[in-house]
């Protein structure tokens, strides 16, 4: 497969990915933000600090006005990273590999820029932002679906994958940092009630809630959710799931192409690096020492996977 391919596969899906990401984080703020007036600010600068966008936020605002944030991440054309601009290159890399897709998978992705575009095309307001964001999510939702129902198993599918999951465990890795180190007020308040109200906002963010109280019945906790969100290989948002599937398809290039490159061996040493850890190392190590980590490795591996496979070759 031509480089150029590859990384269009890869950037369509890593930017579907990425903007449902943000609309499920951006849905667990506001309700937070609804349900814990006093800390408002807070939650919103923690949604942008989450997804790399603070920096440029502050550059235009000086506040953390509900309103300002939400049209911010929504549809901004000053925001590379806003939902309507990742959905619309989403949708350009689908056109540049128009002739690797089924038409399903082209006609959901292009039905999905279309029917989003004119959703974002004016400010949304505050009763319409949960049917927004949850079209968000249903949209990207179906592109997967028609990706699963209607591609063959050969190597295009894998590059797509590949840049799914890299995207999900990025995120992952950034909610739980920016919850333990940046969005917790303080060590007093581990264990507190509002320490378990924002984890219980992290695991909403990523579709886990009800999964981990079917396997942890007890108290929500930083370290079950940790443990559940790194390492468990059942939750699909999971770092352990995450680069599980990565080294996967990775294989699978290695059998189709016969070639084994660099990125290869970075995924299975995170891979490895990861089954030597258990929830109490992690937390003698330091979670965000941990986490830190864990998002340099996923960048590096992306970027030797980019190299690897000659994306801009």
């Amino acid at each position: 497969m031509l480089g150029k391919t590859a990384g269009g596969l890869f950037w369509m899906f890593r930017y579907l990915e990425r903007s449902e990401n943000a609309a499920r984080l951006l849905e667990a703020g506001w309700r937070m933000a609804l349900t814990r007036s006093d800390t408002a600010d807070t939650e919103w600068e923690s949604v942008l600090t989450t997804v790399g966008a603070r920096t440029l936020y502050k550059q235009h605002y000086d506040d953390y006005d509900a309103a300002n944030v939400i049209n911010f991440l929504l549809r901004d054309k000053e925001n590379p990273g806003s939902i309507l601009s990742m959905l619309e290159q989403a949708r350009n890399n689908a056109r540049l590999v128009r002739t690797a897709l089924s038409r399903e998978v082209w006609e959901s992705t292009n039905e999905c820029w279309m029917t989003l575009k004119s959703d974002l095309a004016r400010p949304v307001p505050d009763r319409d932002l949960a049917a927004v964001l949850s079209a968000v999510r249903y949209r990207t939702a179906v592109v997967r679906g028609s990706l699963h129902g209607t591609m063959l198993r050969n190597d295009i599918y894998d590059f797509t994958r590949i840049g799914t999951f890299l995207e999900r465990a990025d995120n992952t890795a950034r909610i739980l940092d920016v919850k333990y180190y940046i969005l917790l007020p303080s060590a007093a308040a581990l264990g507190s009630s509002l320490d378990n109200a924002q984890w219980e906002t992290i695991l909403r963010s990523v579709s886990a809630y009800r999964s981990y109280r079917w396997l942890y019945p007890g108290d929500i906790n930083a370290k079950g959710i940790s443990d559940f969100l790194i390492l468990d290989q059942r939750m699909p948002r999971s770092l352990a799931f995450c680069m599980a599937k990565i080294t996967s398809h990775l294989q699978n290039l290695d059998q189709q192409y016969g070639v084994r490159y660099n990125s290869h061996d970075l995924a299975d040493n995170m891979v490895l690096d990861r089954k030597r850890h258990s929830v109490d190392t992690i937390f003698d190590e330091g979670l965000h020492e941990f986490l830190v980590e864990r998002i340099k490795c996923i960048s590096q591996l992306a970027a030797q996977i980019e190299t690897d496979f000659r994306f801009y070759g």
